[in-house]
């Protein structure tokens, strides 16, 4: 005999023809539930990479200024096919908001608060400027810094200014002509700093030392320069040459055309000092200068040295025209027209 033996844990009936039966409830339960829960599945996959593709900064850097203001410079990844992107501001105190496309196009933006609605134009880079006069505060002669920042970031400090305290270690830290760069980590940096001058205490005896050399030499060289005026117009009245004398005459006006810088300091005393350094700079260079050599003397990006040319352009203390498919900035003549 071989009899046929059946688990007793199974729900499986025999009946006597043979046929074995088995209970297909749970088995439809699983199959209604199984295509649901592999929908949800598909779209929790799908929007998690919908909202952080959309957005996502490369650069952000800070640029403190000595009158409280703080530049903001940021370059942000978007979707092109996205009509307009929402970004949000780092306060509702907003100067010179500046966005421009990967083309160089300048994008409209609506400011309303702390954020902006930018229109993209199927741009997938948005590079973004403003001020901002959130960040910083001061109490007696200490500023303070405060920033809660979503990613990393670089801080520029004003120049000659001292720290005096810090929440947080930098990654990193170097000095940039008088002004120290910070790169920090995303969270909460509070930094209290004072603003100082560049002098050193030893320069004073240095001085005392060298004053009577130095007058000893001004004396020689002013002997030097009116011996050799004096020459020069004994050959002048000898040879008559009037073709020198209005070559001569005419290179002085040519090189006193341009505003003095003192100049234009007090046509403009509210004047920025960075701008003021521009300003200086483009008088040392002869009054006229490509914005490529500006990047390059103060290590701005493009945009950010084109809002300062165009922001003294607007205080009518510099003129802008093209040169060799470059913008070429040229010192004001005469201040007292664009008064």
């Amino acid at each position: 005999m071989n009899p046929e033996i059946v688990p007793f844990h199974t729900k499986e009936s025999l009946v006597e023809d043979g046929m074995l039966f088995v209970r297909t409830e749970s088995i439809l339960n699983t199959m209604i539930r199984t295509p649901l829960i592999l929908a949800g599945l598909i779209v929790a996959a799908i929007g998690m990479p919908i909202q952080t593709s959309f957005s996502s900064t490369r650069t952000l850097e800070l640029t403190m200024y000595s009158d409280g203001s703080t530049h903001v410079f940021t370059q942000i990844d978007v979707d092109a096919l996205l009509p307009d992107f929402e970004l949000d501001l780092f306060g509702p105190s907003v100067d010179n908001f500046v966005a421009v496309g990967e083309d160089g196009f300048l994008l409209s933006g609506e400011i309303m608060g702390n954020k902006t609605t930018i229109d993209t134009f199927g741009s997938s880079s948005i590079t973004v400027d403003y001020d901002i006069h959130d960040l910083i505060s001061k109490e007696g002669r200490v500023w303070t810094f405060s920033f809660d920042a979503p990613y990393d970031f670089s801080l520029l400090l004003p120049a000659s200014s001292i720290i005096v305290g810090m929440s947080t270690i930098p990654k990193n830290m170097e000095i940039l002509e008088e002004q120290t760069k910070l790169e920090l980590s995303s969270g909460v940096t509070e930094i209290n700093y004072i603003l100082g001058t560049p002098q050193n205490p030893i320069d004073p005896p240095t001085t005392n030392l060298t004053s009577t050399e130095d007058y000893t030499i001004h004396i020689i060289l002013g002997g030097i320069i009116v011996a050799g005026l004096a020459g020069a117009s004994i050959i002048i009245k000898r040879n008559k040459s009037k073709s020198t004398q209005t070559e001569i005459i005419s290179e002085k006006p040519t090189e006193e055309k341009f505003a003095d810088p003192h100049a234009i300091f007090d046509f403009r005393p509210d004047m920025r000092e960075d701008d003021k350094k521009i300003i200086q700079f483009i008088s040392e260079n002869g009054g006229r200068v490509f914005e490529s050599e500006l990047r390059k003397k103060f290590l701005q990006p493009r945009t950010t040295m084109w809002r300062a040319v165009k922001r003294l352009e607007r205080l009518g203390v510099i003129e802008i025209d093209k040169k060799d498919l470059q913008n070429r900035v040229t010192l004001k003549k005469n201040l007292e027209e664009e008064e």
